[in-house]
């Protein structure tokens, strides 16, 4: 047994085992969307990416990089620091935890945000900041009472865009000197003290109270208007009808006496006589009207001479109507002999 192990056999195993073990140590594999930053004798060397990779051991290794997750437990956040030397390079979310804020008009809130962020140059990252994730958040954190700081309460909670793009906007030139793209900021939670919630309550309530007063009134102005606008228009088309009525009238009145001195000779005694009986007709038509409110009616003494003139007229040609039938057979008769 002595015979079969001699020194050169210990040797070469001695030899084999150094090698698997440098192989072991020199083959590193890299996951899809990881890298790994490799220092040579302490000073950066190369970036490997995914897929097989070779490193001289004791030479070369790994810088690792320093995070911070937040594990949530019940209402509270507590920070875990861990080194690691595969890098990540997918979209991350950092949910820090609510930080107290003073809006412009000296309420004290605390809001809860969420950072999405994304290592673009990992050299970066791992020599231009001692600790990339807390550098994030801590900047993250003052950023947002910076910004929040500028606004009063009642417009912080309308604008939650506008606070997200200003956080970003503001944050984004510091964090790309670290290899840092910042994605998205957002705003989660706000919560305010409870006096401020309860005031904030009541001037809501009163605001609603306004506007359905205000729209109550505006209600019925329309309504008010509408009614003005229908009254107006009603009247118009009253007064053109009566206009229209009292024209139409006039007119066959008018033909009336044309007719009647037509029939009856257009001397000025006839004229008289006419306009006479037309009169005596209104006074007539308005007699039972004068009587409704009294048992006894007082007729003015013209009126007595317009009665006179219309018998008159009665006892000279019988009555207008025989007058103008008779003024129409003349005029027929008188043209059948000019025929």
């Amino acid at each position: 047994m002595e015979a079969f192990i001699t020194p050169g056999l210990v040797i070469s195993l001695i030899i084999v085992a150094v090698g698997i073990f440098i192989i072991a140590k020199g083959l590193v594999i890299i996951r899809q969307s990881e890298v790994m930053v490799i220092e040579r004798l302490g000073s950066f060397n190369r970036v490997l990416e995914s897929g097989i990779n070779i490193i001289i051991p004791f030479i070369e290794k790994p810088r690792p990089i320093s995070m911070i997750r937040y594990m949530r437990m019940g209402e509270e956040y507590h920070p875990v620091t861990s080194d690691e030397i595969r890098i990540d390079r997918r979209e991350t979310v950092m949910d820090f935890p609510g930080q107290p804020v003073v809006t412009t008009d000296n309420v004290t809130v605390k809001i809860n945000g969420a950072l999405y962020y994304q290592i673009i140059d990992p050299r970066r990252a791992v020599y231009e900041v001692a600790n990339m994730s807390q550098a994030v958040e801590v900047l993250a954190k003052t950023t947002l009472r910076s910004v929040v700081g500028k606004m009063e309460l009642d417009k912080l909670f309308e604008s939650r865009s506008e606070v997200n793009s200003a956080i970003q906007a503001e944050m984004e030139e510091a964090a790309s000197k670290w290899g840092v793209k910042l994605t998205r900021v957002e705003v989660q939670d706000i919560s305010m003290p409870e006096e401020v919630e309860e005031a904030m309550r009541l001037q809501m309530a009163a605001e609603r109270k306004r506007r359905a007063t205000v729209t109550e009134a505006e209600g019925e102005k329309a309504a008010a208007i509408a009614m003005a606008q229908g009254q107006r228009e009603s009247a118009i088309l009253n007064a053109q009808g009566d206009k229209e009525s009292a024209i139409l009238r006039a007119q066959g009145e008018q033909e009336s006496i044309r007719l009647v001195l037509n029939a009856i000779g257009e001397n000025e005694e006839n004229k008289r006589t006419v306009v006479g009986y037309l009169l005596g007709q209104s006074y007539i038509k308005a007699l039972p009207t004068m009587a409704k409110d009294g048992e006894r009616v007082f007729v003015p003494y013209e009126s007595t001479a317009l009665l006179g003139s219309m018998g008159m007229f009665r006892e000279l040609a019988g009555s207008p109507e025989d007058v103008v039938r008779q003024g129409l057979r003349s005029g027929m008769v008188a043209s059948a002999g000019t025929n």
